[in-house]
């Protein structure tokens, strides 16, 4: 099972989001070729900023292996990951992130910011962008264009 199988599962994830009215972003956290965590946004319905898919699959997966440090994790995300969210991902200690799309107002895998190598943080994460990019664009345009027209 290669990034295109477990973006897959992410791109569903997302599809749960987007049928909710919520920006539709999902994540798949994977150890060990094993989906041990899995999320979708929540910000509007949880009415909670941290609710993104990063944040709810990382608890996901913590309290699967009943620890906090998802070491040798792949995170799989159809958006590149926030600030925050690659805060966390850095605090939990994930071995890579998966990406879809870009996101240059938010992005911090590249786009706006570079937090996955930055030499001041006790912990980097190898970051793959653009798998299935398409189609993770496609479902973001998509929601954007449907909430631009009411």
């Amino acid at each position: 099972m290669g990034h295109n199988y477990f973006m897959s599962l992410a791109l569903k994830e997302a599809k749960k989001a987007f049928k909710k009215g919520e920006v539709p972003v999902g994540c798949v956290i994977v150890h060990n070729n094993k989906v041990i965590g899995m999320g979708h946004n929540l910000r509007e319905t949880k009415n909670d900023p941290t609710f993104h898919a990063e944040i709810i699959a990382i608890k996901k997966a913590s309290k699967k292996l009943s620890s906090w440090r998802l070491t040798n994790s792949i995170v799989y995300v159809t958006v590149e990951p926030c600030i925050m969210c690659m805060g966390a991902l850095i605090l939990a200690r994930v071995k890579k992130v998966v990406f879809g799309c870009h996101d240059k107002k938010w992005g911090a895998c590249g786009s706006l910011y570079d937090i996955s190598t930055d030499k001041r943080l006790n912990h980097r994460i190898e970051v793959v962008s653009d798998v299935m990019e398409k189609e993770c664009r496609e479902m973001i345009q998509a929601f954007f264009s449907k909430l631009r027209k009411g």
